[in-house]
């Protein structure tokens, strides 16, 4: 078998599907889903995005997914100012739900009921542990990329969650104000929580974004490659059930640029440490 290292550089590219791109709006969901050519009873994902960005900001993720076999859909709702988590669960849902439920592209495409899995970046990791948490079917994996603090809390969620589940986050996360990558991991015990070497939290995010008026970072070519590969693999060994790549969900393995956490050996942060060093930086 290739070594993990390998695996991980053959992650980093596009895989071996070529990729259609749908219009969910034709279920009554505005969003997108990227799908590959064809393929019966395949995998699916439905994905979240940050607080003022959108479906089309991941363009570039879903399709990587989708190039590896896995159906991506992405909700394009709850983009303003003041988005509700709650609400933007409940899309998730609806968008795991549409492509279980129809035939995609040329009706070559279905996705089966089993082979699900929820994930989000920023305040739309915090809306896929919700959706989880409420779906009366559990997903077959959650992921969190660099979560982001809502209200109400996805801590509460996350603590009656047993579905395995990865939480990516930045070197410098508990320090800082938006993430709560280590109070979600603390109440969740079935995830793993690995620190991505010199990531960009909000890097993720393509294209040109009006949030950096706000001083919101723009994308990070580096953090995009990184975590595209760790969650393809991620995904193919949980959902696709290909054992090729079972080192990506095995809390105990040794995955290039990572670093496995152990949340119970973090100090808890006072948010007046947290401001202090914001001002500093």
């Amino acid at each position: 078998m290739a070594s993990t290292k390998k695996l991980f550089a053959a992650l980093t590219r596009r895989g071996p599907h070529r990729v259609l791109r749908g219009d969910l709006a034709f279920a009554g969901l505005a969003g997108v889903v990227y799908t590959p050519e064809s393929g019966f009873n395949l995998p699916g994902v439905a994905f979240g995005h940050d607080w003022l960005a959108g479906a089309d900001r991941y363009y570039g993720t879903l399709e990587h997914l989708a190039s590896w076999g896995i159906v991506a859909a992405a909700p394009a709702t709850e983009t303003g100012f003041a988005p509700s988590v709650l609400d933007f669960a409940f899309d998730l849902g609806t968008a795991l739900e549409i492509i279980t439920s129809v035939r995609l592209g040329p009706g070559q495409i279905s996705v089966h009921p089993a082979k699900l899995g929820v994930l989000g970046h920023g305040f739309g990791a915090s809306a896929a542990v919700f959706c989880a948490a409420g779906l009366p079917v559990k997903p077959k994996a959650v992921v969190a990329l660099f979560p982001s603090v809502t209200k109400p809390q996805a801590e509460q969620p996350a603590a009656t969650l047993t579905v395995p589940g990865l939480i990516l986050s930045a070197p410098g996360d508990p320090m800082t104000l938006r993430s709560n990558a280590v109070e979600l991991a603390r109440a969740w015990p079935a995830a793993t929580l690995r620190a991505v070497a010199k990531a960009e939290p909000g890097g993720l995010i393509e294209g040109r974004r009006l949030a950096r008026v706000v001083g919101l970072p723009g994308p990070d070519r580096r953090t995009q490659r990184i975590v595209r590969a760790l969650l393809t693999g991620y995904l193919l060994h949980l959902l696709a059930g290909d054992k090729t790549y079972r080192d990506f969900s095995d809390p105990t393995a040794v995955l290039p640029k990572t670093e496995v956490v152990d949340p119970r050996t973090e100090e808890p942060v006072a948010l007046e440490e947290k401001v202090v060093a914001l001002l500093k930086g």
